[in-house]
C-alpha cells in the first residue's frame, strides 16, 4: 500500500514537471531578484536567491519562436570580498560596471576566447552575480549542461549583456510551479575557481539539482551537503 502511494505520488510529480517544459509561466519580477534589507551573513541574500532559481525556466524568444529549460546549477560570485568575482577589491572595468546596477540584469561575458557566460545581477548597487550553468531541457539530453554549452544552446552573446530580464521580449526566467524540496538541493565548492585562495574557493556556492542528468559536475568535494 505505501509502495503503490510512492509510485502514485512519483508519477504525478513527474507528469507535473513533464507538463512545465511547455506550460505557459509567470515571469519573474524584480523584487525577485533585489531583496531588500541587509545581509546578517555574507552574501545571504544572493545565495538565497541562487538556490530559489532551481526549477525556474530560462526561456529565449528567437524568430518568434520560445525555447525554455529548467535551472538545474547555479554558482554565486558576490562582492568585493570574493575573490573568484570579477568585482574583488571594489573593482570597475567596463565590462563588469553592470554588477553594481540594479538586479534583474543579464551580466554576459566570454571566456577563454570562445565561450559565453551568462550571470544574472541580483541585490540593488551590490555587486553580486548569479552564473546560470546548466539547464534541464525535458529531453535527457545535456546540450545545455554547462555554462558555455547552455550559452550556444540559447544563442547568448555579447548582445545580450546589460538585457534586462525583467522587461526584455527575448530572454526572461518564468516561474512554472516547480516546487523543489530544499533536500533535493546540493550545495558544492565552485568550477574552476582555485585562483582564488583556499578559503573562496572551498565556499559551498554552487548550488544544483540531486540527481538531475543535465548538471554539468554532480560533486566537486568529497562529499556534496544539502541546502540546510
Amino acid at each position: 500500500m505505501e509502495k503503490e502511494k510512492r509510485d502514485s505520488q512519483k508519477r504525478r510529480s513527474s507528469e507535473k514537471l513533464e507538463a512545465a517544459f511547455t506550460a505557459e509561466g509567470r515571469k519573474l519580477e524584480r523584487s525577485f531578484f533585489v531583496r531588500p534589507g541587509k545581509d546578517k551573513v555574507y552574501a545571504e541574500r544572493a545565495l538565497k536567491i541562487a538556490g530559489e532559481l532551481l526549477g525556474k525556466f530560462l526561456v529565449r524568444r528567437i524568430n518568434g519562436k520560445k525555447i525554455a529549460g529548467e535551472i538545474v546549477e547555479v554558482e554565486v560570485y558576490a562582492g568585493t570580498k570574493d575573490r573568484a568575482a570579477h568585482s574583488f577589491g571594489g573593482k570597475v572595468t567596463p565590462r563588469n560596471k553592470i554588477m553594481y546596477g540594479r538586479g534583474g540584469v543579464a551580466y554576459v561575458y566570454l571566456v577563454y576566447g570562445m565561450h559565453w557566460q551568462m550571470n544574472i545581477i541580483v541585490g540593488d548597487s551590490e555587486p553580486h552575480c548569479v552564473l546560470i550553468r546548466a539547464l534541464d531541457l525535458g529531453d535527457g539530453s545535456r546540450i545545455a549542461s554547462g555554462p558555455g554549452k547552455l550559452c550556444k544552446y540559447m544563442e547568448l552573446d555579447k548582445s545580450f549583456h546589460g538585457e534586462d530580464i525583467v522587461q526584455s521580449i527575448r530572454l526572461w526566467v518564468e516561474d512554472r510551479g516547480i516546487k523543489v524540496k530544499g533536500s533535493d538541493i546540493m550545495r558544492d565548492r565552485r568550477i574552476g575557481v582555485d585562483y582564488a585562495g583556499p578559503y573562496w574557493s572551498s565556499r559551498k556556492w554552487r548550488f544544483y539539482m540531486k540527481g538531475n542528468n543535465a548538471v554539468s559536475v554532480k560533486q566537486k568535494t568529497k562529499k556534496s551537503n544539502p541546502e540546510k
